[in-house]
């Protein structure tokens, strides 16, 4: 019996039943403890999914008033005088450029990436260091001969 009653007295188990009472207990905590975070995962993820959808409504909805606002740009060109298929295609150079000045921005941010220069250097130093302790290994072992020891750390 692995459990402590409530009309038992601890002082009155064996060694060996009160590791399994240790163990068991430890078990339990711990079975709880994963029971209570899976709980709080999702939970998060609920609350995650929910704000993730209400920022994709909100793009949508941007999206359409800036639709609706180069629509009213084009024809407030047109009221002031400009033939309705030049206002349409100013309103489309004015994206055009805005685009090719984002694109821009974009390709020289990206060619600011170094690619993890530093961590990249510093795994061929760890490697090239492995590779040279196992030839110092080697190296040993031909001067000591076939039956000696190897020292390990």
């Amino acid at each position: 019996m692995t459990e402590a009653l409530p009309g038992e007295r601890i002082e009155d188990k064996s060694l060996g039943e009160l590791v399994a009472l240790a163990s068991s207990n430890v078990s339990n905590l711990i079975r709880s403890e994963m029971d209570l975070a899976k709980l709080e995962l999702k939970d998060d993820a609920k609350k995650a999914a929910l704000g993730s959808t209400m920022f994709a409504v909100a793009g949508l909805c941007a999206g359409m008033i800036v639709i609706l606002l180069s629509i009213a740009l084009a024809y407030g060109l047109v009221a002031m005088g400009i033939w309705h298929w030049a206002a349409f295609l100013i309103v489309s150079g004015v994206y055009a450029l805005l685009a090719l000045v984002l694109i821009g921005i974009g390709y020289l941010r990206m060619k600011k990436i170094d690619g993890a220069k530093r961590s990249r250097r510093q795994l061929r130093e760890d490697f090239s260091m492995l590779r040279k302790r196992g030839e110092d290994r080697d190296e040993d072992r031909a001067v000591a001969g076939p039956d000696a020891r190897e020292l390990t750390d």
